[in-house]
């Protein structure tokens, strides 16, 4: 199989890229990103053809999708309060970007497309646990692009054919996720505070609840999408139903690093949803032999993984090391910039 994996050097891109080249019936594997967010060293020794520039770029697209099987479309401007501050170049990176997506894909001959989409989708709506026929009611400009990348996903399916699947990530974390720029994620940015004796920054009182997912499990459900050809047009939640306060979760840092947490609370952000929890009875249908990896041991793989800093490469799980294999092979250097 030749897949195409847009944001391939981002975080949840990277991991499933080096996920992917375990799997001897993929070859050649072909990232996209022009590198905003992700880091072309966080593909660095992997045996792939990397394409450097925009997904908005639709001669970039054709070249990278010709000949290939299936696209998992990863590329995105995240984080809700980065939406907020800028929603035009959400939208555009978001929303225009899926569109070029599936278009290429389409004119490359209706390849397969997983795409992300996010549980930030959910927003206002209180119910829990969040299962997918729930009233959307998002929040934030970012939730917004993520209910149009599904929804165009869905469109395509029922206009063009084309075969598709978008996920509803949860609050992905793991080795490989930076903890170093304004809107770094939860676990990473918590971990790296307590190694280095810095305060948390808890928004609001820390009752807040998320369903934390493993991003080695992320790429186990990524990987066997591909290989069965997994088609389903309606959104999917990526998340196994776990909810863990944010209070809850500086004990298990502490036990990770060893070090005494000391959060410091500020206000509410704008845009953030309470709690958020998956109905996960759609995905355990769909994989039912994917066994999530639990939090304490995602927990403690991401903590080595920061202790140990950025020159080492992230794994899909915790217990597996990274492969490494020739150096990239850049083929398209022109980079259009979001």
């Amino acid at each position: 199989m030749k897949i195409v994996i847009t944001g391939g050097a981002g975080f949840i891109g990277s991991n499933l890229a080096r996920t992917l080249m375990r799997r001897p019936e993929i070859s050649p594997l072909r990232v996209i990103d022009n590198l905003s967010t992700g880091r072309k060293e966080n593909i660095a020794g992997l045996n792939l053809d990397f394409f450097e520039g925009d997904i908005q770029d639709a001669a970039l697209l054709k070249q990278a999708f010709h000949g290939a099987d299936a696209i998992v479309h990863l590329a995105a401007l995240p984080s809700v309060p980065r939406s907020v501050k800028d929603p035009l170049a959400s939208h555009h990176a978001n929303v225009t970007g899926t569109v070029q997506v599936l278009e290429a894909a389409r004119r490359a001959g209706n390849l397969h497309v997983i795409a992300a989409s996010s549980s930030s989708v959910y927003g206002a709506n209180p119910h829990l646990p969040k299962h997918e026929d729930l009233t959307t009611a998002p929040m934030s400009p970012y939730a917004v692009t993520k209910l149009a990348t599904e929804a165009y996903l869905g469109a395509y399916h029922y206009s063009f054919g084309l075969p598709v699947l978008p996920f509803r990530f949860f609050n992905v974390y793991g080795p490989g996720q930076r903890a170093d720029h304004p809107y770094a994620a939860v676990i990473p940015k918590w971990i790296s505070a307590t190694l280095n004796g810095r305060p948390l920054t808890v928004h609001g009182d820390g009752t807040q609840t998320r369903d934390f997912t493993y991003v080695g499990t992320v790429c186990e459900v990524l990987t066997d999408a591909l290989l069965r050809r997994v088609v389903e047009p309606w959104p999917v939640n990526l998340a196994f139903g776990t909810r863990t306060s944010l209070l809850d979760l500086i004990p298990e840092i502490e036990a990770a690093t060893g070090f005494r947490a000391l959060p410091d609370h500020t206000a509410d952000r704008v845009g953030d949803v309470p709690h958020s929890q998956a109905d996960g009875s759609r995905l355990r249908a769909l994989f039912p032999t994917i066994t999530p990896i639990p939090l304490k041991e995602g927990i403690s793989a991401t903590a080595n993984w920061l202790r140990t800093g950025p020159r080492m490469q992230p794994s899909a799980t915790p217990v597996e090391a990274a492969c490494c294999a020739s150096p990239i092979r850049s083929t398209a250097s022109p980079s259009t910039t979001r």
